[in-house]
């Protein structure tokens, strides 16, 4: 009875370690650009409502991002070159990850991806998100 139950707490925490392990595989460079991506479009989001009755901030470029819409790569080198809003700290911040994501969008990953439309409109408002029937 005791060699069973052995056998078992072995293979539970063999199984275990295997999860660990298969979620721990580092992320692709597309998973990356996408999830900066997101990251970024997020903060803008914040510092609007944060900040919103800052006239610099209200005055910053419009930022929603689409690794897959090929003027993305345009509208970053916009956000990045504003001249104002560098007061801010989280606008400073913003920039930094906005550069960071071009950086990367053009120099480590450009093989990784693929532009799926070059709609520059699409990048100044937040697409709606469907609502489901209930």
């Amino acid at each position: 009875k005791f060699p069973i139950m052995k056998v078992l707490l072995s293979l539970i925490v063999l199984l275990s370690a295997a999860a660990l392990l298969a979620n721990a595989a580092p992320p692709t460079c597309y998973s990356r650009l996408l999830a900066l991506s997101k990251e970024i479009t997020e903060s803008f989001k914040e510092l609007q409502t944060s900040k919103a009755e800052d006239s610099c901030v209200e005055m910053l470029p419009r930022m929603y991002l689409d690794i897959h819409n090929y003027c993305v790569l345009a509208k970053l080198r916009e956000f990045v070159a504003y001249p104002r809003c560098d007061r801010l700290l989280e606008v400073s911040e913003l920039k930094e990850k906005a550069r960071s994501l071009y950086t990367i969008m053009i120099s480590y990953c450009r093989r990784d991806l693929v532009f799926l439309t070059d709609d520059c409109n699409a990048l100044e408002n937040p697409i709606p998100t469907p609502i489901e029937p209930s």
